[in-house]
């Protein structure tokens, strides 16, 4: 399943050059997770309730166009792979002209929030990450 979530772009978050400053794209991408767990019936604040967190392993970016002011960007994020101990997602990034801006990848690991141990997700979550 393909989540769009969409993100205007405002002006703080462009540097003297009128790009999108690269730092900003990992909100971009923390915010579209946060939605496609959302869409799926999953508040990350309701994980954290029960006791899981999922920290950052690793993120990538390959930067194609310029992201500018005011664009209004939609984000395709979608949970690739396996989900068990980690969770994989894949973005794309578009500008409201259908131009591919961008390509990104996080790797999420599930953490258990008391001894900060890795842990298997909970077969109630389990469900909702397919």
């Amino acid at each position: 399943m393909v989540y769009e979530h969409f993100i205007r772009v405002r002006y703080a978050e462009c540097d003297r050059m009128g790009f999108v400053h690269h730092s900003n794209y990992a909100m971009y991408l923390e915010e579209a997770r946060t939605e496609i767990l959302r869409s799926k019936g999953i508040t990350y604040k309701e994980m954290e309730d029960d006791g899981i967190i999922m920290p950052v392993r690793s993120m990538s970016f390959q930067f194609i166009k310029a992201a500018r002011y005011d664009d209004l960007l939609r984000i395709n994020v979608e949970i690739v792979g396996e989900t068990n101990v980690r969770c994989d997602f894949k973005y794309e990034i578009y500008n409201q002209d259908n131009v591919l801006l961008t390509h990104a990848t996080t790797e999420m690991f599930f953490v258990n929030k008391q001894n900060m141990r890795p842990m298997r997700l909970p077969e109630k979550y389990l469900e909702s990450f397919d």
